[in-house]
């Protein structure tokens, strides 16, 4: 198996309320990462995290933002334990990110959204392939029978109108055609609704 050379936040974003901003200590607390904090006098917060061997750190700046502590960074890791914080960290507060898994011969590009793996590339000097993908295939399921329920309705209105429109045809009363033509438009303005 390839070893992994680094790992490189080419962006990611957290966005973290207050209670969460607490909860985001404790867990660099209970993954071994040394930390830093310093509360700066606009409310902002940087937190400066290190391997407990002192080999490696890096610097997280959570700017104070309405009822959010918003950090958006870059950086590049090489060692194992702030590499696997930091990868838990993005899932665990679902942040979104991209990110460089380095190898020697290849780079592994993850997009996460909202803390869960989206995507994952393989970029090599030949190329690049997608080799997952997530699908909403539930969601495409809803939408089709969604879609399918809307196509039904309009089907539904156009055939009341075609019977309005016959039953105008028919009708000599000018007080039943008023009243036709005001469930007409009606029922054509759903249908617009509809079609939209």
């Amino acid at each position: 198996m390839a070893q992994r050379l680094a790992t490189e936040y080419v962006s990611a974003k957290l966005q973290l309320t207050s209670d969460e901003m607490k909860q985001f200590i404790r867990f660099f607390d209970d993954q071994q990462v040394c930390m830093n904090i310093k509360v700066l006098d606009n409310g902002n917060q940087e937190l400066v995290l290190e391997d407990v061997a002192g080999k490696e750190e890096v610097t997280l700046t959570f700017e104070r933002q309405q009822d959010y502590y918003v950090c958006e960074l870059s950086c590049r890791l090489i060692h194992p334990k702030l590499t696997n914080a930091m990868r838990k960290a993005v899932s665990a507060f679902r942040g979104d990110a991209v990110v460089n898994r380095i190898y020697s011969h290849y780079t592994m590009i993850y997009h996460y959204t909202n803390g869960s793996v989206r995507k994952i590339v393989e970029s090599t000097s030949s190329g690049t392939r997608v080799v997952f993908e997530y699908k909403d295939t539930i969601g495409q399921l809803e939408r089709v029978f969604r879609s399918r329920l809307i196509e039904r309705e309009i089907e539904l209105v156009n055939n009341a109108i075609n019977e309005l429109l016959d039953l105008r045809n028919q009708t000599k009363d000018l007080e039943q055609i008023a009243g036709i033509d005001d469930r007409l438009a009606m029922m054509t303005r759903k249908l617009f609704v509809l079609e939209a």
